[in-house]
């Protein structure tokens, strides 16, 4: 997650209050979702933003998780994201995300 996304998930952070906050992914691999999920839960492995050591919990999900994608009207979706979605490794992305969210999520 670059460093201008993590200053503005940080100031909603701060507005809205956490626990009002839900991040939605779409990194196509499971490692790069990982790590964006991590920043926003645990803060920024990487220790160069705005969310080093800021520890937020946020909820994060990715948009092919059956928790998002039953949100979002299927012709829509299909359109969007219905092609990418056949080259996401989609086990390996919920497999990355709900351990994330079990081991750093708060809300």
């Amino acid at each position: 997650m670059d460093l201008e996304n993590q200053k503005r998930v940080k100031e909603l952070a701060e507005k809205y209050g956490p626990e009002n906050i839900v991040v939605i992914l779409g990194a196509a691999e499971g490692e790069a979702a990982g790590l964006a999920a991590e920043t926003v839960t645990a803060g920024d492995p990487t220790f160069a933003g705005p969310l080093t050591g800021v520890q937020l919990g946020l909820s994060v999900y990715h948009v092919c998780e059956d928790e998002i994608k039953s949100l979002i009207d299927e012709d829509i979706y299909d359109e969007q994201i219905g092609m990418m979605e056949m080259v996401f490794d989609v086990d390996e992305i919920v497999s990355e995300m709900t351990a994330i969210r079990s081991e750093h999520g708060k809300y």
